[in-house]
């Protein structure tokens, strides 16, 4: 699995949400578990 820059991810169990600041393999674990990649949020429209 590749952690790209700038994506979230968020731990089910606790709520821990973590910044990827470096591209690389891997998974990202907390409380035992993988994390889970959040989506995007909307950005407001500028109309």
């Amino acid at each position: 699995m590749v952690n790209d820059l700038g994506h979230r991810y968020r731990c089910e169990e606790c709520g821990t949400v973590v910044l990827c600041i470096r591209r690389g393999e891997g998974e990202i674990h907390c409380c035992a578990k993988q994390m889970e990649l959040m989506a995007p949020r909307e950005l407001p429209s500028a109309d």
